[in-house]
């Protein structure tokens, strides 16, 4: 079989790694892939939004399956682009990837069918949004409603940032036409949990957990990034907190969806946090998430491929899959300077001595070949993973293996699974 994988991260190194591993892929290409991608797929150079380009070259190639990976080609709606041309597709059609491109639908679906959210109001006038902050309480989270790479959500403490951020989002439009309208809400606290789930509009059926480190810098200072690492499981995540997802916030949004007429296909991502007065949803993402991906997926034994064929058909209920115990974690080696200004160009090295620490495996996120050299190509560089019987073991393999691995400027953080609250 041939597959065809769009995107050019982490999060596709890792789903292109996972399908290599199956007996019934014999080809795998990558649109556009990046430098660690291209050892074990063929890279093509159409960009992952570029739906015409994917298609074109979908029907041409003959491929058998075509993953959509990142938020925006989904949310475009690739997926029925190339339905329409008879090709298999995995991933939620544009009807469905709506519950991440509009942080405004997701929260009146939530509202809607009584799953549990953090209370909110939706502006499309900057003025009137700077008026209700004067009064709102403090802190107070400001998102831009579209996509925003992740980085739409500022947490304001004081009435002067709230002020910006809503003046950044919808006047100076530092996140394009994502901060047209804002969604202002109460700020919740307690620790984060992500859930990501397989799930054919029938079936429900959650992945290990795992939590994600967003700040920059240690102690969870710094800019909000797209992900400085990330570790699997949560040291929360029990069976009880389990069963009050699946039956208050996991199934409920699937029949939400379903009754909606918007059959969500594909993965389902839960930004979760455990509040005082219960587990409640942060956000949606209509597919895998980066760098989550990056813990979850080595976990799995299972074939990837068979479990995306089984959603695409309907069958989910009818695959066996398990997960791995123990642990995974995933510390991002990044660019000196991200998420704001850093440059690009420098040679890597130490990733073959990283990974003969056994149980690790670099996934490359901002890569690309230049002069017979790998060089830095983004600002999350790499993704350090590491696998072990114990979280705690993973933790120590993870960080020998980056300590193996230099480029000029390198930046990561030290505390990536250490910390329980995020």
């Amino acid at each position: 079989m041939k597959v065809l994988v769009v995107g050019g991260g982490g999060r596709e190194h890792t789903i292109v790694w996972k399908l290599a591993q199956s007996e019934s892929v014999d080809k795998i290409y990558c649109a556009p892939g990046n430098a660690g991608i291209g050892q074990i797929a063929e890279c093509v150079p159409i960009k992952a939004t570029d739906v015409e380009g994917v298609v074109k070259f979908a029907e041409e190639n003959k491929i058998d399956l075509t993953v959509v990976a990142p938020d925006d080609p989904l949310v475009l709606g690739m997926v029925d682009a190339l339905e329409e041309k008879g090709i298999r597709a995995f991933g939620p059609r544009k009807n469905a990837a709506i519950i991440e491109g509009s942080k405004v639908f997701s929260k009146k679906l939530m509202k809607k069918y009584g799953i549990p959210t953090a209370h909110y109001e939706v502006f499309d006038s900057a003025e009137k949004a700077l008026e209700y902050v004067k009064s709102a309480p403090l802190p107070t989270v400001i998102k831009a409603e579209g996509l925003a790479l992740g980085k739409g959500v500022i947490i304001a403490k004081t009435e002067e940032e709230a002020e910006k951020a809503i003046r950044d989002m919808m006047e100076d439009k530092v996140f394009g036409n994502a901060g047209n309208r804002v969604v202002i809400e109460e700020f919740l606290t307690g620790p984060e949990i992500s859930v990501l789930a397989f799930t054919d509009g029938k079936t429900m059926r959650p992945m290990v957990s795992a939590q994600d480190h967003k700040r920059a810098y240690d102690n969870d200072e710094g800019l909000n990034t797209g992900g400085m690492g990330t570790f699997s499981p949560s040291r929360i995540y029990d069976e009880k907190m389990a069963e009050e997802c699946m039956n208050n916030i996991f199934l409920p949004t699937m029949k939400a969806m379903n009754s909606e007429g918007r059959t969500f296909k594909g993965v389902l991502y839960f930004g979760l946090m455990a509040t005082k007065d219960g587990v409640k949803v942060i956000e949606y993402n209509c597919r895998f998430g980066d760098p989550e991906t990056q813990v979850v997926l080595p976990r799995l034994q299972g074939d990837l491929f068979e479990i995306f064929n089984a959603v695409i058909d309907e069958r989910l209920d009818e695959v066996e899959y398990s997960w791995r115990e123990g642990g995974c974690v995933c510390v991002v080696a990044a660019s000196g300077g991200y998420p704001v200004k850093y440059d690009k160009g420098y040679e890597i090295t130490g990733i073959e001595d990283a990974e003969a620490l056994g149980d690790v495996t670099v996934f490359h996120a901002g890569t690309a070949m230049k002069d017979g050299k790998l060089v830095t190509a983004g600002g999350r560089v790499l993704g350090v993973t590491a696998v072990a019987g114990s979280l705690d073991d993973a933790i120590k393999k993870a960080y020998e293996g980056i300590e193996k691995v230099s480029f000029e400027k390198m930046h990561y953080r030290k505390d990536i699974g250490i910390k329980k609250y995020n």
